[in-house]
């Protein structure tokens, strides 16, 4: 994908990376360590494992967190519309084949 040329290099605070970078090592590690701790005995703790999961998506906000790294990621890019009515990160993001229920 052939990227506009404000887009091809672009810059983030140290901060804002540090605090993104935070934020993902959070939930990354904590999902991990959940699928750690019901590993063992996995067929037998499906259920649990699948609610502990369910309840630290929900309860530790992970969804809102993944949004807020995503608007700090963005902010960097020139979000100008193109020939085809959308910016470089839209055209980026256009073919994801996104859960659906089937």
């Amino acid at each position: 994908m052939e990227l506009k040329p404000e887009n091809t290099t672009v810059t983030y605070k140290g901060e804002d990376m540090l605090n993104i970078l935070k934020e993902i090592d959070f939930i990354l590690i904590s999902l991990r360590d959940i699928g750690r701790f019901y590993a063992e005995d996995i067929n037998n703790k499906r259920q649990e494992y699948e609610k502990e999961t369910t309840d630290y998506i929900d309860n530790y906000k992970v969804c809102e967190r993944l949004a807020h790294i995503r608007c700090k990621l963005t902010e960097a890019f020139d979000r100008t519309l193109g020939d085809d009515d959308m910016d470089d990160i839209e055209r980026a993001c256009c073919n994801i084949k996104y859960w659906s229920k089937q």
